[in-house]
């Protein structure tokens, strides 16, 4: 393909050095060289008479973006499972279509989920705290008691790809598995988790609460005080899904009064502007959205965009087609 032929692509965020390499290959790419999030305006701006917009979920690609960018603009590809920043429903009436990336991204969401388990349950943060301070006077029989896994039940609201992926790493450390969907999985998929038909039974259930649904704006705010009172005393929380499904000032509140025993939290409301509750408190541990933040997976993920659009242009319909 030549320069002249090559469609024109506008890159909102950098990819890995790999992945821009085979955009640039493919694409007359122009890039948001800083890497900053730009607002909806200045996205409809840059990528003015491109043919294929890549974003991540950090850009918001309303009505107006897109009927900006039309007719011209033919496909969005988003570095994210989640899509709730993009109005698929302006795409489908401008005929964009747009791409996302499931399923690569399982395991190392996986495996943050496991992190910010331990984490939270065994008081890392303190731990971490304690030896980089100075102040640890060595081992003690009762110091930094934290919660053991072995028994305990495993809640996860959200039992897909990435739900699935977190049970079955959560068993090897001996926690019971239970979980709430829309519908009820099949018995193989399920391997032997308990089903709970409500929300309200999987809290009164989980020792440890895993909030791994997918985001959508219904489900804003689903995790307040009345809910979180539901959950045994002295459970922990975990959340890798988005930050809005789970009500701040609540879960302070309980982590404060120790209702909650702790938490670990990968995501936010309104990132990267973290609730400054969450900084004062001990028993939180914080990451910083990374749940797909390896090499590998940040490559698979450009990869199967890339996969995604080249199928487009040969007339077939990819399996990471959201409209």
């Amino acid at each position: 393909m030549t320069p002249v032929d090559r469609p024109r692509a506008f890159l909102c965020r950098r990819f890995t050095p790999a992945v821009e390499t085979a955009l640039h290959a493919r694409f007359a790419l122009q890039l948001n060289e800083d890497d900053s999030i730009l607002a909806s305006a200045e996205i409809a701006r840059r990528a003015h008479g491109s043919e294929v917009l890549f974003v991540s979920a950090t850009e918001a690609v309303d009505a107006a973006v897109i009927a900006q960018l039309a007719p011209t603009l033919r496909t969005i590809a988003t570095l994210s499972v989640g899509h709730d920043h993009i109005d698929l429903a302006a795409a489908r009436a401008t005929g964009v279509r747009v791409l996302h990336t499931p399923d690569v991204l399982s395991d190392a969401c996986a495996e943050i989920a496991l992190m910010l388990l331990l984490n939270a349950c065994r008081r890392g943060f303190e731990a971490d705290r304690l030896v980089r301070s100075g102040a640890w006077a060595g081992w003690a029989p009762t110091q930094l008691l934290g919660m053991g896994l072995v028994g305990r039940r495993l809640g996860i609201f959200g039992m897909g790809r990435i739900g699935r992926a977190i049970a079955v790493r959560a068993r090897a450390f001996g926690l019971q598995i239970h979980y709430h969907n829309r519908s009820r999985l099949d018995a193989a998929q399920e391997e032997g988790a308990t089903y709970h038909a409500t929300l309200d039974g999987l809290l009164a259930a989980s020792d440890i609460l895993m909030v791994a649904a997918p985001g959508a704006p219904s489900l804003r705010g689903t995790f307040d005080a009345q809910r979180l009172a539901l959950l045994p005393e002295g459970a922990v929380v975990v959340n890798i899904s988005r930050g809005d499904l789970i009500d701040d000032a609540a879960l302070i509140a309980a982590l404060r009064s120790g209702r909650v025993r702790g938490a670990g939290l990968d995501v936010f409301a309104n990132e990267p502007n973290v609730h400054p509750g969450y900084r004062a408190l001990d028993n939180v541990f914080l990451s910083p959205h990374i749940g797909s933040a390896t090499h590998e997976t940040r490559d698979a993920m450009g990869w199967l965009l890339i996969r995604g659009i080249e199928a487009l242009a040969r007339g077939e319909t990819p399996d990471n087609l959201l409209s």
